[in-house]
């Protein structure tokens, strides 16, 4: 067994191998604190041949034993990966990914499994060092390692690998990850930060990054594996030149064809006409190099042409954005939508306003929440114009969580607006970033539904193109720009800063000065965006859909909840069928009301306030009689709360027998005429003549309104 230590933020980090998972080609035992991750990886025995491409597998999943957890559900044990960890993955794929050879051609799997949670440290950055250092051990070729920390912005200071809690009180939270040489990889959101928090902050991660890096440098001198060989390339193109000699000038051509699909046409009718000319030259076993040959001079043209001409493949400029719509209100039936179009990236997005039972309860190792903002993102395949199987992968949950945490940071917290907000994005076509388009379109969408966003947000997605010291940042990039491209990174954010960020690099490093040119021209981009949302809407709507839930919010003293849920819940059960509506209580005593109209729910407040309100002599209540005596009838004239009127008080002359006036169950109006020091209620029934100053619209709430033909509530207390 073989360990390296590194003090990383507050806490040591320790990697260890040669205890556990001793059959893998590599695997690392890492904590932090009371959090502990096994990663191991493991390749495919032999080689397949022919692959031009990674097949890299990265599987990190989260053990509920690892906090002291059962699965809850009637399946008590981990089944499909959660939201959460696929995100995860991402995490680790993304800058482990460029790091391994297309020649080693094995199928390879990491499967970082965090086996201990103290719920105190995350341990998603724990992974991916773990996932590093084990194929970096390992027999697996690696041009690594990697090394990658949280940073956040704390009460004003930068912290390292913080804690959940200081990260629920962060302004700014991101992941970095990186090699020796430099930043590879930034993900993470802020609370509307400056653009120089952000790279202050990717700054700052910089040295404890290259420290990861050195230890598990250390690590692998312990106990690491030779590595095993590459599959060495035998085939050559034998006419490549000729071939690129004559496909050069219909390849310039056809990469600067007007639109998306008619582009794409014309590039493959170029490789088409180029095989066909050569025919014999190209034989069989040479396709896969002549495609790549193909592939070569296409991304040679593009990126010569920006370099040289400051051309794109659409004829705009470098900082140039496309053409964008907006439209709100385009569907009669939904609570809030928009359609938002930049260039040919379209996004419908949806806008549903639900209640606290629409919330979504997360299960997971770091405890059990709530979460009552939402954001679905579906990518289906006709927006690229393809047929393909339907569904959810893990690049529809990539995408669908960086736009929420884009706008999760100006969303009303739930005391202010008490709605659960479900935002769906239906991407209808795709050339550049579906993700930025979503966060416009979901923003324009809520504004739409009336939810008071505290400042509507944009996103731009930038790239970057870079030989030797020279660079070209690329403004609202195409789908060919970003996969011939050096950098792709996102921006969102609103006027007064970036709510969300996510940075790829496909070179080994990037300066600081070139990081900050590609911000503020971001920033350019977003502020444009900005400007043409506010020409469909500028402030969210000042009403609500009326389709909408209404929901009516009030707080009562903490001690008094009991009365309004009464005996095992049958009094806020009552109320709530009585009027048709949902209510929940909260244990910080507030009180709130969901109902399909806003009058029921006002009549239903009434009701519960009623259950607080103390008898008060002189008092106009409508009552209803629940006994009837000899001497009298007992009135119940607020809930739970009953009076005595005597047989004298009930009309202007003698009344030889109650029940010649009243009868059981009537509602009467009755006045509070005493209490008496026992606290005993007597009652004056109201008859014509009995009072003239006694109008109808000063009785309290008493028992009046609805006969509780309604039954589609029912209460709950939490």
């Amino acid at each position: 067994m073989h360990t390296v230590t590194l003090r990383v933020g507050k806490t040591d980090l320790v990697l260890e191998s040669g205890r556990m998972a001793k059959q893998a080609n590599g695997a690392v035992f890492a904590q932090y604190g009371g959090s502990s991750v096994l990663a191991t990886a493991c390749c495919s025995a032999k080689p397949v041949v022919g692959l031009d491409y990674v097949p890299l597998q990265v599987e990190y999943n989260e053990k509920y034993y690892a906090a002291g957890k059962i699965p809850g559900g009637f399946i008590k044990r981990e089944m499909r990966p959660k939201d959460k960890e696929i995100l995860v993955c991402r995490l680790i794929d993304r800058p482990m990914r460029p790091l391994f050879s297309k020649a080693f051609q094995r199928d390879i799997q990491v499967v970082p499994t965090v086996i201990s949670a103290d719920q105190v440290n995350p341990p998603d950055v724990v992974a991916m060092v773990a996932a590093s250092a084990a194929v970096f051990v390992s027999d697996i070729p690696f041009d690594g390692p990697v090394g990658a920390v949280r940073v956040i912005s704390y009460k004003g200071e930068l912290i390292v690998n913080p804690t959940f809690d200081e990260i629920a009180g962060a302004d700014l939270d991101i992941t970095v990850a990186g090699t020796e040489l430099g930043i590879t990889m930034v993900e993470g959101g802020g609370e509307q930060v400056p653009e120089e928090l952000l790279l202050e902050a990717i700054e700052f991660a910089r040295e404890p990054i290259q420290e990861l890096c050195r230890i598990q440098h250390e690590l692998r001198e312990l106990c690491g594996r030779e590595k095993l060989p590459l599959v060495e390339e035998t085939l050559v193109l034998e006419a490549r030149q000729e071939i690129l000699d004559y496909a050069r000038p219909r390849m310039e051509h056809a990469c600067f064809v007007k639109g998306k699909m008619e582009r794409s046409a014309a590039i493959k009718q170029v490789i088409s006409e180029t095989r066909e000319h050569f025919g014999e030259k190209i034989p069989e076993a040479q396709q896969g190099l002549f495609s790549g040959a193909m592939d070569d001079l296409e991304q040679e043209v593009v990126r010569k042409s920006i370099f040289e001409r400051k051309v794109r493949t659409d004829g705009r400029a470098p900082e140039d954005i496309r053409p964008i719509s907006c439209e709100v209100g385009v569907l009669q039936r939904t609570h809030g939508s928009a359609l938002f179009t930049r260039g040919e990236t379209q996004a419908l997005a949806i806008t549903t306003l639900g209640t606290v039972y629409d919330e979504q309860i997360m299960d997971d190792i770091e405890g059990d929440r709530r979460q009552n903002f939402l954001l679905h993102y579906n990518f289906p395949p006709f927006s690229v114009g393809e047929t393909g199987r339907m569904g959810t992968g893990r690049r529809e949950i990539g995408h669908g969580h960086l736009a929420h945490r884009a706008l999760e940071a100006v969303v009303p917290p739930k005391a202010d607006f008490p709605y659960t907000v479900r935002l769906v994005s239906e991407i209808l076509e795709s050339n550049g970033s579906s993700s930025m388009a979503t966060v416009c379109g979901a923003s324009l969408s809520m504004m739409n539904a009336g939810v008071p966003l505290q400042k509507p947000v944009a996103g731009i997605a930038m790239g970057m193109i870079q030989e030797g010291d020279e660079s070209v940042i690329l403004s609202d990039i195409l789908g060919e720009e970003d996969h011939l491209g050096d950098m792709d990174f996102k921006v969102a954010g609103t006027q007064e800063g970036i709510t969300a960020f996510q940075m790829d690099i496909k070179v080994k490093n990037v300066a600081p000065e070139v990081m900050k040119r590609a911000l503020e021209q971001a920033r350019g981009g977003r502020m444009h965006i900005l400007s043409k949302m506010a020409e469909a809407i500028e402030q969210p709507s000042s009403t609500l859909s009326e389709y909408a839930p209404r929901i009516i919010t009030f707080k009562v003293d903490v001690e008094r909840i009991g009365l309004l849920i009464g005996p095992s819940g049958k009094t806020i059960k009552g109320i709530s069928e009585r009027y048709g509506v949902n209510t929940n209580i909260d244990d910080d005593g507030s009180v709130t009301i969901y109902c399909k109209d806003k009058d029921s729910g006002e009549e239903a407040k009434a009701a519960f306030m009623s259950l607080l309100e103390e008898p008060e002599v002189g008092k106009v209540y409508e009552g209803v009689v629940k006994r009837i005596v000899d001497f009298g009838a007992f009135i119940e004239f607020l809930p739970n709360k009953e009076g005595l009127c005597h047989i004298s008080k009930l009309a202007g002359h003698r009344v030889e027998s109650v029940s010649d006036v009243l009868q059981m169950n009537q509602s009467v109006p009755v006045k509070i005429i005493e209490i008496d020091k026992m606290g005993r209620v007597n009652l004056s029934l109201i008859y014509e003549g009995s009072d003239e100053n006694v109008r109808q619209d000063n009785r309290g709430p008493g028992r009046g309104g609805r006969d509780g033909r309604h039954s589609s509530g029912g209460g709950r207390h939490r």
